[in-house]
């Protein structure tokens, strides 16, 4: 589904932030991307996320090469990804509802009863009920967080991508929320988490890219995935 292949990446005439990067990623395949501040994690997901292009080196998304790919092109493949930024990214003149459902909304095909139902049935799950109406700037951090998870997995996108997504909620929030991730990829959804929450990497079976000095390591864990709303962690 993806492939890196010796990307570098580097803003201006700066040094590289990212230092001949390969690897490739299955459909349905769950992954944590780890590493310290610094490490080059946010410019890894800008890369897939299809806002930057690398410096050098080859990216391909569905055999196509991002790099050599026409801009009028890209917006049909951002619309396979859904993001969850750490700064949210929620637009203020809309209501909570609204900004769930706008990815459907774009999308097209689906009509708009059908949008707001879902809309409000994640609202719901993520414990949002009594806010559905409300605008962002009267939200939490917490709330934010959540409001911006929701309208990245209405659409089922073929490629998550979440920055520090359970950073602003409590521990059962951040369970629950964990348990969406799972659920979606279980659906096919490939995922990516980046963390600094090493006892959450730690506890779930899922394959680990860590990033250091903009270089990148894997370590991959065997066994089932595990569903942080279940017990059986450790099995």
């Amino acid at each position: 589904m993806i492939r890196f292949e010796n990307v570098g990446m580097r803003y201006g005439m700066g040094a590289e932030i990212l230092k001949d990067i390969s690897f490739e990623l299955e459909p349905g395949s769950f992954h944590f991307l780890t590493g310290p501040s610094g490490a080059g994690k946010s410019s890894l997901l800008k890369l897939l996320y299809l806002s930057h292009r690398p410096s050098r080196g080859l990216i391909s998304f569905y055999n196509k090469n991002i790099v050599t790919l026409p801009r009028g092109e890209l917006p049909a493949l951002r619309r396979k990804i859904g993001v969850v930024f750490q700064d949210f990214r929620l637009l203020e003149h809309l209501t909570a509802i609204e900004n769930v459902a706008l990815p459907l909304r774009l999308t097209g095909g689906v009509n708009d009863k059908e949008i707001l139902e879902h809309a409000e049935e994640l609202l719901v799950w993520v414990g949002l009920k009594g806010r559905i109406n409300a605008r962002p700037s009267t939200l939490s951090g917490g709330e934010k967080q959540r409001l911006s998870i929701a309208r990245a997995v209405i659409g089922r996108p073929d490629l998550l991508l979440a920055d520090e997504p359970t950073g602003n909620v409590d521990p059962d929030m951040a369970k629950r929320l964990m348990h969406l991730f799972v659920e979606l990829n279980k659906i096919g959804t490939t995922t990516i988490i980046a963390t600094h929450d090493s006892s959450l990497v730690e506890s779930m079976k899922a394959s680990e890219l860590r990033l250091d000095q903009g270089e990148l390591s894997f370590r991959n864990q065997t066994g089932r995935l595990w569903d942080p709303t279940k017990e059986g962690m450790k099995n």
